[in-house]
């Protein structure tokens, strides 16, 4: 018998338990995945609670709160695109009734309205904790003398405004000033539905080429 013919089969069998087995795995991780964005779905949806004392920046991601305070008026700018559109992320300090100091992400504002004057004042705001990671290697430093930044970097941007490293990221504010909220943004990929899909459409052309190649060798030593 042909070696081709003894070795080929097992060749193709490890080939294809190799790519069903990595499917599985994703298949696994899509699960897992769908569960985490659910969860935070729900917890988006939940009713509003007032900031608690001692936060956790894993435990209390997304949690919703409602709080009420005055938002001074120095804002720091976060360059995005909204709709399309240039402009920026508005990030301010909030002082709460009990004269706590957090960061709040007041939504969108276009680049056309930068300098414009916003003076802040009293505001009662609901919205979401977040505590974004936006920043690695590669996000260039924030420009300071323009007052640019390039991510919501949580620990800079307190430090820079003297606040707590909590951030609140508004859906509705009674104090808007042209600013517009923003939906929260789950910085979370799902693509492993496309992944499964990969491995296993790569087992089943796996499988065609074996047996496309062992039919040539059967062909060629009849």
């Amino acid at each position: 018998m042909n070696r081709s013919m003894i070795f080929l089969p097992i060749f193709g069998l490890v080939g294809t338990a190799i790519f069903l087995s990595l499917g599985f795995w994703q298949l696994q991780r899509l699960t897992w995945k769908t569960a985490i964005l659910t969860e935070i779905d729900l917890r988006l949806a939940e009713e509003p609670v007032s900031i608690p004392l001692d936060l956790d920046p894993i435990a209390d991601k997304y949690l919703r709160v409602e709080v009420s305070g005055v938002i001074e008026p120095r804002e720091l700018h976060v360059l995005t695109f909204g709709d399309g559109t240039p402009g920026f992320r508005v990030i301010s300090t909030m002082v709460l009734l009990d004269g706590r100091r957090i960061l709040v992400d007041r939504g969108f504002l276009p680049e056309i309205q930068k300098a414009d004057p916003r003076v802040g004042g009293e505001a009662t705001a609901l919205g979401s904790l977040v505590w974004p990671q936006e920043t690695d290697k590669y996000v260039p430093a924030p420009n300071l003398e323009k007052n640019i930044w390039f991510a919501r970097d949580v620990p800079l941007m307190a430090k820079t405004l003297n606040t707590e490293e909590i951030m609140l990221a508004i859906n509705r504010n009674s104090h808007d000033e042209g600013i517009t909220p923003q939906r929260v943004s789950v910085n979370i990929s799902n693509r492993h539905l496309e992944y499964v899909m990969t491995w296993f459409s790569l087992a089943v052309i796996w499988v065609g080429m074996t047996g496309y190649a062992l039919r040539r060798i059967k062909h060629k030593t009849e």
